[in-house]
C-alpha cells in the first residue's frame, strides 16, 4: 500500500494509491498524531509525506540553540548580510534577528585564498558553550577547497556533537547565503529528526518531499531540513503539473489556496519552474527549490479593518485551532471561508473533514460583529492571489492569456474564476481531488536528488563539460538506480554582473536573459558560476495510475459544485466542462 499524507496549517491531507482520500484536522502540537489519525491504523508499506515541521519551526522561532563556527574577523556575516533593507520606504521594517546570537559565534584561525589555497592553516575548533545543541561551520571559501571545514566539523563531531558544515549542505560562493543556510540546517535538524523518526514507526518505508519537487529517503531529509521548508506545497505543484496536462495545458499556473496560504508557481512546457534557493521567515535558503511564492491569504485568513479603516485580509490565520467561525469550534473572527459561506458559494450541509456540518449562523455573526461585508471579503483576498499569480507570469514575460490556473487546496477552485478573469487567463483547471491535490503529489512524484558546485573560474569554461558529467554521475549514484534520469544545468551570468541565470547550455544565456530582463549584450563574456546536475527515479505510480475520483457533467453558472474535498463556485457567465484526466474545465461562457 503507497499512501501519501500532506499536513497543511490547517488540514492533513490522506491519499492512499485507489485514489481514497481521508481529511483530518492538523495538530499544531502533534503533527504526528494527525497523521496517525488520517493513516486509521493502516501501515503503509511506502509513506510519501509533505510537511510543514520545519517551516514552521523557523517561522515561530523553535529551532535548536545553534552556534556559529567561521574565520576569525567574520562572525557577524550573518548580521551585516547584504546591507539592503527589507523595504525601501518603512523605516520600521527589521531585518529578522539571526538564529546565533553574539556569543554563540565562534571564531577559528585559518585562511583560505580566493582560489581555495591555503594561506594559513586551520586552528582547533573553538570549545562551545554548554547551552548549545548543534553546530555550525562555515568557513572562508569552503566551496572551493572544503580541507579547513572538513578539519573542523570532524573535531567537533568527535566531540560529540551535531555538526552541520556549509560543504554538506550549500557548497556555492556567496559567503552569507551560504552560511545562513548552513546555520538554518543546523537549526531545524535537532527538531525535524525526531519528528521523521516517528514518522518511520507509522509505515515500512518513509520518503520525504523536498522544497525541489522530489522525493528523498526520510533519513537524508532529517539530515538536510532545510532542504524541506516548501514540502507540502512543492507536490501540489508536481500534481498540478500533471493535471495541467492531462488537461491539455503545457502552460500553466498552480493556485493552491489552503486554510493558511495561497502558493502559486510557474508551469511552462509541463515543467514547474525551478529557482537556485528561497527566501523562507526573511532568510535566504540557497538549496534548489521550485519557484513557488506563496502570500498569507487563505480559507482561514482573518479579515478586519485597519488602522486607516480599509478592509484588510490576513497574513493572520484562524488556523485548525480554533479555526473560522462556520468550524464551530470557538472561533469568533471571520475569516474567508466564513465569507464564502454568507455568500452561498460554499454548500450549507458542507462538510469539511472530520469537523461536520459548517454553522452559517456563526460566520454570519462574525463578519457582523467585526463590520465588514462578505463581498468586501472576498473581493479583497481575490485582489491579493491576482497579484500573487501576476508576479510569476506577467512580471517575467509571461502573457498569462495562454495559461491555464490550475485550482487546487480547500479554497483554491472557489476563488480561481475571479483571480483568471482579472488576468484574461485561457481557462481554470480543477483537477479530481482539488482538495488534497498535494496529496496526490506525493504519491505520483520521483526520487529526486539535487547537487552544485561552485564553478572556480568563472571567466574560464574549459573542463565544464567534464565536470558537468562527473556531477551528473555523482547525482546518479545518491538516487541510487541506474533508472535514473538525470539533467544538467549551469548558473551563467555576463562579465561584471552580480546576479546569475540557470540554462542548460551557455549558449542558451542571452536568449533566457532576454526574455527575463529584456535584452542581451551581444558579443559580452559569459560567466559559468555553478554548475548542476538533477537526478530522478521514476515515481511509484503516475497520475493517471489513480482511479476516476467520479462522474462529472457540464454546468453552466452560477452553481456551486459540492465536492467531497472542497467547493467549486462557478460564477455568473462562466461554465464548467469535462476536459482530460476527469478535470473541471472552467472558461467564460462567451468563450
Amino acid at each position: 500500500m503507497i499512501v501519501g499524507v500532506d499536513t497543511g496549517g490547517t488540514f492533513t491531507d490522506v491519499v492512499d494509491e485507489n485514489g481514497d482520500v481521508v481529511k483530518v484536522l492538523s495538530r499544531r502540537d502533534d503533527p504526528a498524531g494527525a497523521v496517525a489519525t488520517g493513516l486509521g491504523g493502516r501501515r503503509p508499506d511506502l509513506l510519501c509525506h509533505g510537511t510543514t515541521i520545519a517551516t514552521n519551526a523557523l517561522l515561530e522561532r523553535q529551532g535548536a540553540s545553534v552556534a556559529l563556527v567561521t574565520n576569525r574577523g567574520f562572525a557577524d556575516v550573518i548580521e551585516i548580510a547584504r546591507q539592503d533593507r527589507p523595504s525601501l520606504y518603512d523605516q520600521w521594517a527589521d531585518r529578522p534577528e539571526p538564529l546565533v546570537p553574539r556569543h554563540l559565534r565562534l571564531e577559528v584561525d585559518g585562511r583560505l585564498d580566493a582560489d581555495g589555497v591555503e594561506l594559513e592553516p586551520v586552528g582547533r575548533a573553538p570549545k562551545v558553550p554548554d547551552e548549545v545543541q548543534a553546530v555550525a561551520v562555515c568557513l572562508l571559501h569552503a566551496d572551493l577547497n572544503a580541507a579547513h571545514e572538513a578539519a573542523v566539523a570532524g573535531e567537533l563531531r568527535s566531540r560529540g556533537y551535531d555538526v552541520t558544515a556549509s560543504t554538506e549542505v550549500s557548497p556555492e560562493f556567496r559567503e552569507y547565503e551560504r552560511t545562513v543556510t548552513t546555520v538554518a540546517n543546523a537549526y531545524l535538524r535537532p527538531v525535524c529528526a525526531p519528528y521523521l523518526e516517528r514518522m518511520g514507526d507509522l509505515a515500512d518505508d518513509v520518503l520525504v518531499m523536498t522544497s525541489a519537487g522530489g522525493l528523498v529517503p526520510a533519513r537524508d531529509a532529517a539530515h538536510l531540513p532545510a532542504a524541506l521548508l516548501l514540502s507540502g506545497p512543492a507536490g501540489g505543484v508536481q500534481a498540478a503539473a500533471a493535471a495541467a496536462a492531462a488537461a491539455g495545458f503545457a502552460d500553466a499556473v498552480s493556485f493552491d489556496m489552503g486554510g493558511t496560504s495561497t502558493d502559486v508557481c510557474l508551469i511552462l512546457g509541463t515543467v514547474p519552474e525551478p529557482a537556485p534557493g528561497r527566501t523562507a521567515g526573511g532568510f535566504p535558503i540557497r538549496l534548489p527549490s521550485l519557484d513557488i511564492h506563496t502570500i498569507g491569504a487563505g480559507g482561514g485568513s482573518i479579515a478586519r479593518i485597519d488602522a486607516g479603516g480599509a478592509l484588510a485580509v490576513g497574513p493572520r490565520s484562524a488556523g485548525a485551532d480554533p479555526g473560522p467561525a462556520a468550524y464551530g469550534r470557538g472561533g469568533t473572527e471571520p475569516t474567508v471561508t466564513d465569507a464564502d459561506l454568507a455568500l452561498g458559494r460554499i454548500p450549507a450541509d458542507a462538510t469539511f473533514g472530520n469537523l461536520g456540518r459548517l454553522d452559517v449562523d456563526a460566520a454570519r455573526r462574525a463578519l457582523d460583529g467585526a463590520g465588514v461585508a462578505a463581498q468586501g471579503v472576498v473581493d479583497v483576498v481575490d485582489a491579493a492571489m491576482e497579484r500573487a499569480v501576476r508576479l510569476v507570469s506577467v512580471e517575467r514575460g509571461v502573457d498569462p492569456s495562454g495559461l491555464a490556473l490550475v485550482a487546487f487546496g480547500g479554497a483554491g477552485p472557489l476563488h480561481a474564476c475571479a483571480v483568471a478573469e482579472a488576468l484574461g487567463m485561457a481557462a481554470v483547471v480543477v483537477p479530481p481531488r482539488a482538495g488534497v491535490l498535494s496529496a496526490v503529489g506525493l504519491v505520483t512524484s520521483p526520487r529526486q536528488r539535487e547537487l552544485v558546485r561552485s564553478w572556480p573560474t568563472p571567466g574560464d569554461t574549459e573542463g565544464v563539460e567534464h565536470a558537468l558529467h562527473e556531477l551528473a554521475l555523482e547525482a546518479g549514484k545518491a538516487v541510487g538506480g541506474a533508472d535514473a534520469d538525470v539533467s544538467t544545468a549551469l548558473d551563467c551570468r555576463y562579465a561584471g554582473q552580480s546576479h546569475e541565470l540557470t540554462v542548460a547550455t551557455v549558449d542558451e544565456f542571452p536568449d533566457e536573459h532576454k526574455c527575463r530582463n529584456g535584452y542581451a549584450r551581444p558579443g559580452a563574456p559569459v560567466e559559468v558560476v555553478a554548475l548542476r546536475a538533477r537526478a530522478k527515479r521514476p515515481a511509484h505510480l503516475s497520475y493517471d495510475d489513480l482511479r476516476p475520483a467520479g462522474e462529472r457533467k457540464p454546468i453552466v453558472g452560477p452553481a456551486v459544485l459540492a465536492e467531497s474535498d472542497c467547493t467549486v463556485w462557478v460564477p455568473d457567465g462562466w461554465k464548467a466542462e469535462v476536459g482530460g484526466g476527469g478535470a473541471w474545465i472552467l472558461r467564460p461562457s462567451r468563450s
